[in-house]
């Protein structure tokens, strides 16, 4: 298992991380697995979504922040619920098939660090499993 550490710099932001995680799978030459990618926090996710247009995620996350606004009257009292609905929405993990040291994605696709509850220090888990 290899770990990407991730800082983050705003509340709410997608940070693709697409690279760091072709380079673990490069790395480990495993063609015909499956790469995990795992993200240990309850206020943060993952997603695959389009890299190509920025305004896709900021567009994800407008949309997030209507339907679970911060402001809202929550029973969670350290004041984060939003992210934790957030979270949830997102999901805490994917798995993505490899082919020839390389992830298979769409032409558009990347893979993003979802940060719901920032500025912090983060980290995913990466496994390569045959």
């Amino acid at each position: 298992m290899k770990t990407i550490e991730i800082p983050t710099t705003r509340r709410c932001e997608f940070i693709d991380i697409t690279s760091k995680v072709e380079e673990i799978v490069r790395r480990e030459k495993m063609s015909g697995s499956m790469c995990l990618v795992f993200c240990p926090h309850t206020t943060a996710g993952l997603t695959i979504n389009e890299n190509a247009d920025p305004f896709v995620s900021k567009d994800v996350i407008n949309h997030l922040d209507s339907l679970v606004p911060a402001d809202k009257s929550y029973s969670h009292l350290e004041g984060n619920s939003d992210s934790h609905i957030k979270a949830a929405l997102m999901g805490s993990s994917l798995n993505i098939i490899v082919e020839g040291s390389n992830l298979v994605l769409g032409v558009w696709q990347g893979i993003y660090f979802c940060e719901f509850d920032g500025p912090r220090s983060r980290k995913v888990y990466v496994k390569i499993v045959k």
